[in-house]
């Protein structure tokens, strides 16, 4: 693939990205929505786990006389809002713990906020994996975002513990499972499960409305996120309450559904990279139509993806 094909490629997706919206909010600046707060248990008066909305990416609190624990922070310019939102819940003057996702500024952009608020980083806990606390320190650009220059955060943002593979902790209650899944979204996602109460937080490894963002750029693609939905469907069940980085709150259907529609694009894409089809060629007629209803515009995911498989063509086979 030439670089010129794959330059003129990125620019027609990113052209034609109008509902993605991560690369939006990359781009632009978060669109300013009022802060909702939505029960995922019954228990919104007592102890119980919420969804905060309305603050850049979704996130989840899990309230009651221990403290709060949040899933994600949502983005900087939102914080004090969230702050106001977390406070009014039980326990939320004082926020424990915070576990991240994965390093997108719409998921760790209140780290700062919260650290200062809440006692520094010798009373308040931030867990992420390893690779998000690397991302957060680094100075990177990422070609699909027009070259976006990315500089470290400063350590109050930054994670005071890490991990590689899984862990668990125990607040309010409930046992808080949380694991990483593998070069997806990017190469630090983690999924966050409340087994008592089943709400499993996935971060940026669910998508609504558009097609899921592969960052290439800090090692996410197409067969890796083809995997995490597969790893999920293990997890949950017909009942789970599945958050996604974005958007209302998913079924077990709707992680199949997206799970079947990673798993035929994987095929299709690698298929197309073996016969030589070019960018462009994939640009012109998107594999994706039957999906299209569903996820939108198919440009920025196609490009990422495409991106993202070249670096994997030895464990593809029958490429190069």
């Amino acid at each position: 693939m030439i670089e010129s094909d794959r330059r003129s490629f990125l620019r027609a997706a990113l052209a034609g990205a109008a509902g993605a919206s991560f690369a939006l909010r990359a781009l632009a600046g978060p669109v300013r929505t009022p802060i909702t707060v939505v029960p995922l248990t019954d228990r919104l008066a007592g102890p119980g786990i919420v969804q905060i909305t309305g603050a850049g990416g979704n996130v989840v609190a899990l309230t009651g006389s221990d403290g709060v624990l949040l899933v994600d922070s949502g983005v900087e310019d939102r914080s004090k809002d969230l702050l106001r939102a977390v406070e009014k819940l039980p326990g939320g003057q004082h926020v424990h713990t915070v576990i991240n996702t994965h390093w997108h500024w719409d998921h760790t952009g209140g780290n700062e906020r919260l650290t200062d608020r809440y006692g520094g980083h010798d009373k308040l806990k931030i867990i992420a994996h390893e690779n998000t606390k690397l991302w957060l320190g680094a100075d990177f650009y990422c070609d699909w975002q027009n070259n976006r220059h990315y500089t470290p955060r400063p350590k109050d943002a930054w994670p005071t513990e890490t991990f590689y593979t899984a862990g668990k902790l125990t607040a309010n209650g409930e046992d808080v499972v949380y694991g990483y899944l593998p070069r997806a979204h990017t190469d630090g996602d983690i999924y966050v499960f409340f087994p008592k109460s089943n709400v499993l937080v996935a971060g940026g490894l669910v998508s609504v409305g558009s097609y899921p963002i592969l960052d290439y750029t800090t090692g996410g693609w197409l067969g890796g996120m083809s995997d995490a939905s597969q790893a999920l469907l293990g997890i949950a069940n017909k009942d789970t309450r599945i958050v996604p980085g974005i958007g209302p709150v998913q079924t077990y259907a709707d992680l199949q559904a997206q799970s079947e529609m990673l798993g035929t694009m994987r095929e299709r894409l690698v298929e197309a990279m073996r016969k030589g089809i070019g960018t462009d060629d994939l640009a012109a007629n998107p594999p994706t139509r039957e999906f299209n209803a569903r996820w939108g515009d198919p440009q920025l995911f196609l490009a990422n993806a495409y991106r993202g498989m070249w670096g994997h063509v030895r464990e593809l086979g029958k490429i190069v």
